[in-house]
């Protein structure tokens, strides 16, 4: 049975947050990114934050548990000519600290996208998930996604 906690503050992430989030990633043992919080890595990171945080279509956000960084997500709406020009919104890089998972964190910040997305007028929320994370895809068929899809990529 999944613990409630005190509702998070969901907010933009800031680049005081880089650190933080960096570390997210770094403790996935399923995400297979290679993220590390070593020093040679930082320039790539800022980069990285730099170009989402100027891009008016994407935003990168952060919940907060007592002025502590415990998650994650990033939002992308983007325009497309299928559906008459609808707008799309895309949901990716949700991660929520693993001493923290099943406190129902992950199910704030997810509930939190759509309503974004809504506001911004998409029509639909697409996210992909590894496929070795099962727990995730009861997670997200919980909150109502579908599998719907297929999904594909390749290595560049």
């Amino acid at each position: 049975m999944p613990v409630t906690v005190d509702a998070p503050v969901i907010r933009a992430a800031r680049p005081e947050d880089l650190q933080a989030l960096v570390a997210l990633f770094a403790a996935d043992e399923l995400g297979g990114h290679g993220d590390t919080c070593k020093a040679s890595a930082r320039a790539d990171y800022r980069v990285a934050f730099d170009a989402i945080d100027a891009d008016p279509r994407t935003c990168l956000f952060v919940a907060e548990l007592d002025g502590r960084v415990v998650g994650t997500f990033q939002l992308v709406v983007v325009h497309s000519l299928p559906a008459r020009g609808a707008l799309r919104a895309l949901l990716e890089a949700v991660q929520v600290d693993a001493g923290l998972r099943g406190r129902r964190i992950g199910e704030a910040m997810v509930r939190f996208a759509i309503g974004e997305a809504r506001r911004a007028g998409a029509k639909s929320l697409a996210l992909t998930s590894n496929k070795v994370r099962l727990d995730a895809h009861r997670f997200y068929r919980r909150l109502g996604f579908a599998n719907s899809h297929e999904g594909f990529k390749i290595g560049l």
